[in-house]
Formats: structure tokens, sequence, C-alpha cells
């Protein structure tokens, strides 16, 4: 399963391919809050994750989440993952706790996927 790394922006029609290409309805997706990029695709947030941090990003700024883009938009986000299990961020489940970095999340899909 292919993950893109996007800097820029993307189109819904390529999220929703990649949805396809992966678990039909839904994308797996990791977001760095502090630089703005998105890795959007592949098995499992994990890997996602490991190529933003080979890209530079810090691992405490990388954030798991999925994208199902032909639902309705309030229920288009699921901020869950494994790699958002940390402890020392105050983050000791799988959901993000947080709803500033949610609503950082939320903006930078806003800003990126055109």
């Amino acid at each position: 399963m292919e993950i893109k790394i996007i800097e820029n922006k993307i189109t819904w029609p390529e999220v929703k391919k990649l949805a396809n290409e992966s678990y039909g309805d839904m994308v797996k997706a990791v977001a760095d809050v502090n630089q703005g990029f998105l890795a959007i695709g592949g098995e499992m947030h994990a890997d996602a994750e490991q190529l933003l941090i080979e890209k530079g990003s810090r691992q405490d700024d990388l954030w798991g989440f999925n994208i199902y883009p032909e639902a309705p938009s309030e229920k288009m986000l699921e901020y869950v993952s494994f790699i958002n299990i940390r402890p020392k961020l105050g983050n000791r489940s799988q959901e993000i706790n947080s709803q500033t970095i949610k609503d950082r999340i939320k903006a930078l899909i806003n800003k990126m996927i055109v």
C-alpha cells in the first residue's frame, strides 16, 4: 500500500483513491502537527510515522488518525492509532485526548486536502 507524504496539497479524489487501495472506505494518516506535513496511506500508522521521522519529523509531533473520505464531515476523521499512546505527553490511550492537537490536525486537513 502506497504512502504519500503531503507537503503542499492533495485532492479529495486522490485521498479516496488511496482509501480504495487500502481499506476501502478508510485510509490511515499521520500528521506532523509542528511542520505541517501529512503522510497518507499504508497498512499501519507506524509505517507512515517512520517515513516522516526519516524526513526529519520529531516523534512527539506525529499523531495518527484515520480519514473516511466519503463520510459526513463530523465523522470523517477518527483520531485513533497505536502511535498515539504517549504517556510522557499525557496521552495514555490510542485516541488523541488533546482537543488542541485534534484542532491542529483538522486545520491541516482543511489546508492540505482540496
